[in-house]
C-alpha cells in the first residue's frame, strides 16, 4: 500500500484574491488583525506576497513591501509564507540580469518567505532556472508551477517531459 501523504492547502486570499477582488488596495493594518486566526487554521502556507502587491504597495498605499512581508512573518507563527515570482521577470513584466533576480530572491527569503511559487507565462525553463537555483541557495523552497493550456501540441509526453525539466531545475514541488 502507497504511503498516504498529508493534503498541503495554500490559502492565496492575501496575495491573489487581495489583488484580484480587492484592486491591491487592502493595506497591511487592515490585514493585521485577521493574521492570529488564519495561522490557527492549519494551512501549510499562505502565498501573501508577489505579482502585483509588491506594486501596489508602492504605488498607490505608500507602504514599505519589505515592512509589509517582515509584519506578516510576524503574525505567522505557524504558517510558512509564500510568494509569487514571475521568473526571470522577477514580479514586474520584463527580465531583469541574474545579479537582480539572485539579490531579489535572497531579500525575499530574509525578510520572510519560505515558499517562492516560480512561473513563466511560456513555461521557458530558462527563465525559470535562475529563480530556482537562487532559492535554493538560500535554503527556500522552490516551487515551479506551470501554465497549463490546451492545444494538440500539449499532450500528455509534453507535460511529462516539462515535469522532467523541472525536477532537473532543482525544483522542491511542482
Amino acid at each position: 500500500m502507497a504511503e498516504k501523504k498529508p493534503l498541503k492547502i495554500t490559502e492565496t486570499v492575501l496575495r491573489d484574491a487581495h489583488q484580484s477582488l480587492i484592486a491591491t488596495r487592502m493595506t497591511t493594518e487592515q490585514m493585521l488583525p485577521i493574521i492570529g486566526k488564519m495561522d490557527e487554521i492549519g494551512f501549510h502556507a499562505v502565498e501573501c506576497w508577489g505579482g502585483a502587491t509588491f506594486d501596489a504597495c508602492l504605488r498607490f498605499l505608500k507602504e514599505d513591501p519589505w515592512e509589509r512581508l517582515r509584519k506578516l512573518k510576524d503574525g505567522f507563527k505557524k504558517t510558512k509564507l509564500q510568494m509569487l515570482f514571475r521568473g526571470q521577470n522577477i514580479l514586474g513584466y520584463r527580465p531583469y540580469a541574474d545579479d537582480v533576480v539572485e539579490y531579489f530572491v535572497q531579500k525575499s527569503i530574509a525578510n520572510g518567505i519560505d515558499i517562492i511559487r516560480i512561473f513563466d507565462c511560456l513555461n521557458d525553463v530558462r527563465n525559470l532556472q535562475t529563480a530556482v537555483t537562487a532559492c535554493n541557495k538560500e535554503k527556500g523552497h522552490a516551487q515551479v508551477a506551470l501554465s497549463y493550456t490546451l492545444g494538440d501540441a500539449y499532450t500528455l509526453d509534453y507535460w511529462t517531459e516539462m515535469a522532467k525539466k523541472v525536477e532537473d531545475l532543482g525544483a522542491h514541488s511542482l
